[in-house]
């Protein structure tokens, strides 16, 4: 069974060389070692040299030279939009105030669907909807540079939670 212990990141191979591909879920994204078949039937093996995240457009290189391609799957997920960027950042507040797995756009915020943070969100005015894209949320500040985290650091911290 090929093995695939580089990562590549997106950009810095040619995509239209890939001899398979494989969408994974964020969940599914986050490995350092796991057996995959891809869309096209490729197995193989991920074993990198530790944990990280696989990005949409990342390459996995087999130990025969072959890449497989990386996609983000879609998954069920909800937007949540704010009437004001003071109405967002006050969003974003409570949503990092949960350590809610969250990626962040100009205008939206997507999350996994869970109905008590939805209730939440709009009790704070927030339109919430459902959709069902890929989701790459922020790594944050102890998980690496350049968007693929290198393990998991957090450092330890008290605080309420109850409000």
């Amino acid at each position: 069974m090929p093995v695939a212990a580089r990562l590549l990141p997106a950009g810095s191979w040619d995509r239209a060389s890939a001899c398979d591909r494989i969408a994974l879920d964020h969940d599914a994204r986050h490995r350092r070692r796991f057996h995959y078949v891809a869309a096209g039937g490729t197995a193989f093996l991920l074993d990198l040299p530790r944990a990280a995240v696989l990005a949409e457009g990342d390459g996995l290189a087999l130990d025969d030279g072959r890449v497989i391609a990386v996609e983000a799957a879609p998954e069920p997920l909800m937007e949540a939009r704010a009437p004001t960027p003071g109405a967002m950042m006050r969003l974003a507040w409570h949503i990092g105030n949960r350590h809610l797995p969250a990626q962040l756009g100009f205008d939206v915020i997507r999350l996994r669907r869970d109905h008590v943070i939805r209730d939440m969100l709009e009790g704070l005015g927030a339109e919430v909807v459902d959709v069902e894209a890929p989701f790459t949320p922020e790594q944050g500040a102890y998980a690496g540079g350049g968007g693929h985290a290198h393990g998991h650091h957090h450092r330890h911290h008290e605080h309420d939670h109850a409000h």
